[in-house]
């Protein structure tokens, strides 16, 4: 039986009022929108996601990746490479990337069953993460939010079976972005709705229910990728569901959070499921990908440590809408005064690849201190070349002191720099990030996140940075 094994959301801290976005334009605007840092992108998010859905499971059990995104940070090179290195899955772990269509996380998750049922690969792990950016003063502005969604595909410990699969094409320009614009765009509303989404999600999920020889009733809930609140509302009446067996997609809390959308809210559906329970999942994107799951026994025990809820309580406001703006590079603002900052080496970053991507150190045989940079000298008992590999990602650390450089460049002034101890031994200092500066104390529990340092020269520097760990 192939299934999912595990699973888990993802939203950013950050939250933009859409109050706030009218504000600047003249106009009203209701609920919230998930908001990635100005260090995130897709894939830290998927970075993010992959640590919580393997969370107590062994990542050299998982031979394949494969990383779904409208909006990778690379045109031409592979995201799911640096994800499985972020998460220290090694060499010999099978990575792909899917992009350009809000259901790549779809074709993914496909390609992931696809691969299980044939004996190719045993264990998949299933990232989706969008960050994407409309046109200022534009209702997609309104509607995007950024988040992503994980899962782990398998044959065995299974708490969500994957009894059925269906695909359909449909060739329609309705939302797009072509190789030389930076913002997603969209034709006219009623087209959009009305002869895209509003027709294909109804047609592709009748030709599956009718191809497996099931009704709409044999399901306890339905997820379905909409673009807002109320598209979801004009098909669910059009198909005439019973609204309270279709999921919500947290539009006025998250936004429309692209790729990811089905796997977040297929989250909150199996975070309610019971043994038993029929869902049936549909996305959407030039076609439709259909699926139907039965929920396991099981199914209950792997419920996320952040589930949805956590994310509709944790959250830090951003104050203004002008910031936004400035972390997503809309405006342009007056350089630093300084001289530019010197291009990094790639081969120095790949010499680096163990410490800094999967953020490990060493731990000493004898005496069994945890120790970061990785030494070859004990610091505690003085043992030579005597340590295994040791990672600090998922530790437990506190601040064991802290800075606000008010003068540095940040996006996010002021820039604050951590020394963060780790439990047992271990220290490392770096960048603070989603923090109020106002709330920082020293001894304050840590966790350390997977982020943006800079991009210079064309390519991205991804590193580790500290942040208030909020439970």
């Amino acid at each position: 039986m192939t299934g999912i094994v595990s699973y888990a959301p993802y939203l950013p801290l950050n939250r933009l009022d859409r109050a706030e976005i009218g504000r600047a334009w003249g106009k009203g605007g209701k609920g919230e929108k998930a908001v990635a840092s100005f260090d995130e992108d897709a894939l830290t998010m998927a970075v993010a996601v992959g640590q919580s859905c393997l969370k107590g499971i062994d990542v050299k059990t998982v031979d394949g990746l494969f990383f779904a995104s409208t909006t990778a940070p690379y045109a031409e090179k592979q995201s799911a490479a640096t994800i499985a290195a972020a998460l220290g899955m090694g060499a010999e772990v099978y990575t792909a990337d899917f992009g350009n269509s809000l259901r790549s996380s779809t074709n993914a998750l496909r390609a992931a069953v696809d691969a299980v049922n044939s004996g190719s690969l045993k264990n998949v792990l299933v990232c989706a993460a969008d960050r994407r950016i409309a046109l200022p003063n534009g209702a997609n502005e309104m509607a995007f939010g950024d988040g992503a969604g994980a899962l782990l595909i398998g044959k065995e410990g299974v708490v969500a079976s994957i009894d059925s699969m269906y695909t359909m094409s449909d060739e329609i320009i309705d939302v797009f972005r072509s190789d030389t614009d930076r913002y997603v765009k969209s034709w006219e509303v009623r087209f959009v709705r009305d002869d895209g989404h509003g027709r294909v999600v109804p047609q592709a999920i009748k030709a599956a229910l009718d191809k497996q020889g099931e009704t709409i009733a044999d399901f306890t809930k339905i997820v379905m990728y909409s673009p807002d609140a109320r598209q979801l509302g004009a098909v669910t009446k059009a198909m005439k569901l019973d609204p309270a067996k279709v999921q919500d997609t947290f539009f006025n809390e998250f936004g429309d959070t692209g790729n990811a959308q089905v796997l977040i809210t297929l989250a909150a559906a199996l975070e309610q499921a019971k043994a038993g329970d029929r869902i049936l999942v549909a996305s959407y994107g030039n076609g439709a990908d259909i699926f139907a799951l039965t929920a396991a026994e099981g199914l209950a025990a792997a419920k996320p440590a952040r589930d949805i809820d956590y994310y509709l309580t944790t959250k830090l406001m951003i104050s203004t809408y002008e910031k936004y703006l400035r972390w997503r590079e809309v405006v342009e603002v007056e350089p630093p005064a300084t001289a530019a900052m010197e291009q990094p080496s790639p081969v120095a970053l790949w010499r680096d690849n163990k410490s800094g991507l999967d953020l490990h150190g060493v731990k000493c045989r004898k005496c069994g201190t945890p120790q970061y940079p990785a030494q070859r000298v004990c610091i505690e008992c003085g043992s030579k070349d005597d340590f295994d590999d040791y990672s600090f990602s998922d530790k437990e650390s506190f601040l064991s002191t802290y800075s606000h450089d008010s003068l540095g460049v940040s996006a996010d002034p002021p820039t604050t720099i951590a020394a963060v101890d780790f439990t047992g031994g271990g220290r490392i200092t770096c960048d603070m990030t989603d923090r109020n500066p106002a709330e920082i104390k020293i001894g304050i529990p840590i966790e350390m996140v997977f982020r943006i340092l800079r991009n210079i020269g064309g390519f991205y520097t991804y590193w580790w940075k500290a942040r208030p760990k909020r439970d």
